[in-house]
């Protein structure tokens, strides 16, 4: 058996590190993917190849050493912070959950698996045509793409009943999502909170249903823990993605802005307001097919993240020097590195290496209408 899974990149247009304390944001898909292929053997391991490299564990243990997958379903249910579970490298640890979560089928009896499963391995190989570490949802694009491929897979292997029934326990909500595109989402950020705790939710949703969304993380978790609105519109974005070439550090990113918000929670407090109310005019200038005006925002906002700290002066200098061919320009995502977006009109994009140097990394980006695609073969 053998299943296929594809889900886009994104960009974070407006609201990044906002979003976790409670604004929207506005996020895009873009037309770089990863492809998730699992595919059935008989080697009754777990192996996940990757370009990060390759990881190997025992799908099931008839010693009972408790260092295979069905032992680590408990993690799973316990939650991400098992101490064995967390010994796996953070690169392959959403892989292992997810196979972890949908092998959860007797709690009473170690965890054991159905007798149509036991006699199966897994073999996961990740291809991914966008950059890693850089912000462009790299990690949410390979859970989305995981949680869509070994759904597909454990349907074949066990049928769909069971998933269905395994998939229900792991909600947030307490219930089976209400299609299947839903419970893929739901997998995919408990997921990614085994790399980031502390994940919005956000990039798996744009991942997973592509497009331009809004989003706001409900403070306190309410049901559901997340609002999405699809933004219908029909302004053309003709976006440039720079990549400062520097690993961005999410982990570091947030702890410094937690800090500024620890040191000054008034300001914070108005800064995310004052996000808030950008976004609302950025949603207007879009409908009214505005770009001055939508890269004026985005310009607005790097000034925001420029005082919680989490810019640089590599990016400074990026910025600054596409101001002269640029309507609006600002870091995407954690920041600290990664990457810039850019709004640039077509006949500019020819002057864009020239003005970066040669030592920067940049393409033009399109936004995905598609989302997470699968298929099972």
């Amino acid at each position: 058996m053998k299943s296929i899974a594809s889900a886009p990149g994104k960009i974070i247009l407006f609201g990044e590190h906002f979003v976790v304390h409670g604004t929207k944001a506005i996020l895009a898909a873009i037309d770089k993917r990863v492809t998730v292929t699992t595919t059935t053997t008989k080697k009754q391991t777990l192996k996940i190849n990757s370009q990060l490299g390759t990881f190997e564990i025992p799908m099931y243990d008839s010693v009972g050493e408790d260092n295979d997958v069905v032992a680590l379903a408990y993690a799973a249910r316990c939650g991400v912070g098992d101490q064995g579970f967390m010994q796996i490298k953070s690169e392959f640890r959403p892989f292992v959950y997810l196979v972890a979560s949908l092998t959860r089928i007797d709690m009473e009896h170690r965890l054991a698996l159905t007798n149509n499963w036991e006699a199966l391995g897994l073999e996961i190989t990740i291809d991914s045509d966008i950059p890693v570490g850089v912000g462009l949802g790299s990690s949410s694009a390979c859970c989305v793409a995981a949680a869509a491929s070994l759904s597909a897979i454990f349907r074949m292997a066990i049928g769909k009943d069971r998933v269905e029934y395994l998939i229900k326990s792991l909600n947030d909500e307490g219930v089976f999502q209400e299609n299947e595109t839903r419970s893929i989402l739901n997998l995919a950020i408990n997921a990614e909170k085994t790399i980031f705790p502390d994940t919005s939710g956000a990039d798996c949703t744009v991942c997973t249903y592509g497009g331009m969304i809004e989003y706001t993380k409900n403070i306190p978790h309410y049901v559901p823990p997340y609002l999405i609105k699809e933004i219908d519109s029909t302004f053309d974005l003709n976006l440039l993605i720079a990549n400062s070439m520097i690993p961005h550090n999410t982990k570091n990113s947030v702890e410094k802005v937690n800090k500024f918000k620890k040191n000054d929670e008034e300001r914070f407090s108005q800064l995310c307001d004052l996000e808030n109310g950008l976004i609302g005019e950025v949603i207007v200038a879009m409908k009214n097919n505005d770009a001055d005006a939508f890269g004026l925002k985005m310009s607005e906002n790097q000034k925001y993240l420029e005082e919680i700290q989490v810019s640089n002066d590599t990016l400074r200098d990026m910025i600054s020097s596409l101001n002269e061919i640029s309507l609006g320009s600002k870091i995407t995502g954690a920041g600290d590195g990664g990457c810039i977006i850019a709004l640039v009109k077509d006949e500019n994009m020819d002057k864009v290496p020239e003005l970066l140097g040669k030592d920067k990394e940049c393409f033009s980006a399109k936004i995905d209408t598609k989302g997470v695609e699968w298929n099972e073969l």
